[in-house]
């Protein structure tokens, strides 16, 4: 199991923690419900999806470099 921390706006936690309380499940077991139902929604077939050609990796962010043109 992989640990990581997740900063998330304060409304987007509320909405979590409240529809965690309503399927009577923890937050972390929220979470992961909500990624397997998006994932198992998006197949690597799908044009529009985030990231978009699936033959391609999404670029790397964050990483304080910027790819050459």
């Amino acid at each position: 199991m992989v640990k990581f921390t997740l900063r998330l706006p304060e409304d987007l936690h509320q909405r979590l923690t409240d529809q965690a309380a309503t399927d009577r499940r923890s937050l972390n077991s929220e979470m992961l419900h909500l990624l397997e139902v998006g994932l198992s929604v998006i197949s690597p077939e799908t044009p529009d999806r985030p990231g978009g050609d699936p033959a391609s990796p999404a670029p790397r962010r964050g990483s304080g470099h910027s790819p050459r043109p």
